[in-house]
């Protein structure tokens, strides 16, 4: 039976932003109309994976056309979860929209395409079908390119060119890889290439795909060597639009390189694992050495996302159950630590008069901030891995799954590499919160509203303390994987 909850995180939004564009001329009925909207695309993905758990994968077919001559939506358990959390993040990013001061805020355009970008998003993760997958993911780009065009940031403008140059990349891999997908089996409903991709078949073109559809996905996860885009273009982002970009946006990659090695290409599975093993790794101490030497608090926090992308891809390499709930906990909690901590970083650059984020400017910024100081330090020891916040279920999971895999020099590489974490986070903090700032230093008055970073972090403490439920949903979302058979007969029949 159709579940239509499945159409709401999507055209929810959609909806909000053609209504949004018609009323562009009142600001406050935008805000208003941008928080409806993704408050109810929580409670439905929210309703979803409660539907998901007691009743197995939900399905939604597009005009009534049964699969695979129809468009369909599908979520598992895997794609649930991380819907869950892509809401969540929106809806904290535009519960700051709302108390942000920023000159981008205001303009007219600004809710229409964090709407928009929003439904892509959630679009990705609920997609049975691979082209319009794509059709998503370009939605949620090119919404993403025009809002760090508008931004307050004068590198802005370059920034989104960098990335739109860059993206095409990523478009092009992924279209050569749905070609030879379409060209080789006559189908692009996911369940029905699964199914005859299970069969042992492999034509040449197979095969290609496979490395396109890999590639695709390592360019939109910013993965070495596809990485050099991200800092640029996520630094320059509208606050609210970063925190997204950089915890949310990037696990659409995550996703795919889930759905690639579980449910599609299962037997070259081990080969991509490898791969994925390796990028993992340099990914680990690339990203972590970066944030340890780079200028800008907000950059810092880019290239975090490349060691913490690492830590995920380590545990799909591995590829244990336990790996592979370590790497979709990990998933889960670093979208809101990340987020959390950009928008927190954005409250005390708010306050600088060319609302710079460098550190050489910054230090001493947030000296006066006593709430904002405490969220920080938690956002921090959470990334870190300390416990008992969520950052440390997350290290502990994938450690657990290395264990199992035998993987003992990966895991001494990248306990180490959760020590260089520590170390960046507790020198920015110490930087901006700890020191006195300079006389000289004319900032604003502290304006701009902490509630959505504050409810992240109280997020992140919760599911540390406990974190029982959310190991629990990994976990048979992991068992659930192990068997393709599942998804396919759900949104295929019989």
């Amino acid at each position: 039976m159709d579940n239509p909850l499945l159409l709401a995180p999507i055209f929810v939004p959609l909806a909000g932003a053609a209504l949004a564009v018609l009323l562009a001329r009142y600001l406050r009925v935008q805000h208003v109309i941008g928080l409806t909207v993704t408050l109810l695309a929580w409670l439905a993905s929210l309703a979803v994976l409660y539907a998901n758990w007691i009743g197995g994968v939900q399905v939604y077919r597009v005009g009534g056309y049964a699969p695979p001559y129809g468009i369909v939506l599908a979520a598992d358990l895997l794609s649930a979860l991380l819907e869950v959390m892509a809401t969540t993040v929106v809806l904290a990013g535009m519960i700051y929209v709302l108390g942000c001061k920023d000159k981008c805020i205001s303009l007219p355009a600004f809710m229409p395409l964090f709407l928009c970008m929003a439904a892509g998003l959630h679009g990705a993760f609920y997609t049975g079908d691979i082209f319009t997958f794509f059709v998503f993911q370009e939605l949620m780009v090119l919404s993403s390119v025009v809002l760090v065009g508008i931004s307050d940031n004068r590198l802005g403008v370059e920034a989104a060119i960098k990335y739109l140059l860059i993206s095409s990349m990523g478009t092009l891999f992924l279209l050569v890889g749905i070609a030879a997908v379409y060209a080789t089996f006559g189908t692009l409903t996911l369940a029905d290439i699964a199914r005859l991709l299970s069969g042992g078949e492999r034509p040449v073109l197979a095969q290609a795909a496979a490395v396109m559809l890999m590639c695709a996905f390592l360019v939109k996860s910013a993965v070495f060597p596809f990485h050099f885009w991200q800092p640029d273009f996520h630094t320059a982002a509208p606050t609210p639009v970063h925190a997204i970009l950089s915890s949310v946006v990037v696990k659409v990659g995550v996703y795919g390189l889930f759905r690639l090695t579980l449910l599609l290409f299962t037997a070259e599975a081990p080969l991509v694992r490898s791969l994925l093993l390796v990028l993992g790794l340099i990914g680990i101490f690339f990203g972590s050495l970066a944030a340890l030497r780079t200028y800008d608090a907000k950059r810092m926090l880019a290239y975090s996302t490349f060691g913490q992308i690492g830590f995920i891809l380590v545990g799909i390499g591995w590829g244990t159950p336990l790996a592979l709930v370590g790497a979709l906990v990990y998933t889960l909690n670093h979208a809101f630590i990340k987020a959390s901590l950009l928008m927190l970083t954005g409250l005390v650059s708010s306050r600088m008069p060319n609302k710079s984020a460098r550190l050489t400017e910054i230090g001493g910024a947030g000296n006066t901030m006593a709430l904002i100081n405490i969220l920080y330090l938690l956002g921090g020891m959470a990334l870190a891995g300390v416990p008992p916040l969520n950052g440390f279920i997350s290290k502990l999971a994938l450690v657990r799954g290395g264990i199992e895999a035998q993987s003992w020099l990966v895991i001494g590489l990248a306990v180490a590499a959760g020590l260089l974490t520590l170390m960046y986070m507790m020198r920015t903090w110490q930087l901006i919160f700890q020191r006195a700032p300079d006389p000289e230093l004319h900032l604003k008055p502290y304006s701009d509203n902490p509630t959505a970073p504050a409810l992240l972090i109280g997020l992140c403490v919760l599911l540390g303390v406990y974190a029982v439920p959310l190991v629990q949903l990994a976990t048979e979302a992991v068992n659930r994987l192990g068997d393709p058979n599942l998804y396919i007969r759900a949104v295929l029949g019989g």
